[in-house]
């Protein structure tokens, strides 16, 4: 039960951090749309935040597998 309980607390956790990560638009271009000048940021203002959710999520995993297996370990000997 104490471990449902954890589970559940990390993915609420997780699912809160996607939810809040919310981006700003990109800022419009000066000149109608060609994003070689105006005021367009450097890599067109492409959204990163689903890719890091996923890496945190991926880490939190490998890092979850590393105590798991640790714990195990330490129970056998």
């Amino acid at each position: 039960m104490k471990i449902f309980k954890r589970l559940i607390a990390a993915t609420v956790l997780v699912l809160a951090f996607s939810a809040l990560s919310a981006q700003t638009p990109p800022p419009p271009n000066g000149n109608g749309g060609a994003p070689s000048g105006g005021n367009t940021p450097v890599g067109g203002g492409a959204p990163i935040g689903s890719a890091l959710v996923l890496l945190i999520t991926l880490a939190a995993g490998y890092g979850g597998k590393k105590v798991y297996s640790y714990h195990k370990r330490k129970l056998v000997d």
